[in-house]
């Protein structure tokens, strides 16, 4: 059912058949942790208020990027907006499909051209704006959405304020991150589930300010944060 490398796919597929199941994820650095997996089912009314917010932002036809087994996708479907969900993983895409998206593929990040039509709104909710990997991709990546949008084209992107911490692990790996000319927060993981292992691949967690310098001359600007403070935020990115 799953190749032997989707152990986040497969980890999706359990939990939407009701198997228990927890994400595990490798850093390059040894450090393990393991997430509360559950959060990518929840329905609207548990979601984090600066997720909730953030829907208020979407206008259009809308691509959600990295949309998993589709929580944000499918809500915003079930509220009138035309939406594609795409992701690397084909059991998460059919985990979507199951959960009643209705335009759903299988496709990476790096693949996403105007090809796939115009949107309006493209959505990169739950810390997706890791997917954009490291500062030289993610201007590639942002120019490529330009051709994808609009005039009034609009960017919802989640990361996290890598700062925030005060585990020493972290804060070593900060380090080593910028001995190598790397973002502090800039990870090389690979998720783990049972006896699956994915690839290892480069996520991106930034802060507000490093952020802001990443947009940089890519045609795009930051139009506001929720929160504007704290760890985990959603910014608002508009073409400028």
């Amino acid at each position: 059912m799953a190749r032997s490398d989707d152990a986040y796919g497969r980890m999706m597929w359990d939990l939407h058949c009701g198997i228990p199941a927890r994400e595990i994820v490798e850093r390059d650095d040894g450090c393990i942790s393991a997430g509360k997996s559950r959060v990518y089912f929840e329905p609207f009314s548990e979601w984090p208020a600066h997720h909730q917010e953030s829907m208020n932002h979407v206008s259009g036809r809308v691509l959600d990027i990295g949309c998993g087994p589709g929580r944000h996708a499918i809500h915003l479907q079930q509220e009138g907006f035309d939406v594609m969900g795409i992701d690397a993983s084909a059991l998460a895409i059919k985990v979507a499909r199951e959960g009643g998206l209705r335009k759903a593929g299988v496709l990476n990040v790096t693949q996403i051209s105007y090809r796939l039509g115009e949107f309006d709104t493209l959505l990169m909710m739950g810390n997706n704006f890791g997917l954009f990997g490291n500062l030289k991709r993610a201007r590639w990546l942002l120019r490529k959405m330009r051709n994808m949008t609009p005039s009034s084209g609009r960017i919802i992107a989640e990361s996290r304020d890598p700062y925030t911490t005060t585990s020493k692990a972290h804060l070593d790996y900060h380090e080593t991150n910028r001995r190598r000319g790397r973002f502090p927060g800039q990870l090389r993981m690979r998720i783990r589930y049972e006896r699956l292992v994915g690839a290892w691949f480069d996520y991106l967690i930034v802060s507000r300010e490093e952020m802001a310098y990443i947009l940089e001359d890519t045609g795009w600007r930051i139009s506001g944060f929720i929160p504007e403070t704290g760890p985990a935020y959603v910014a608002i990115i508009d073409k400028t």
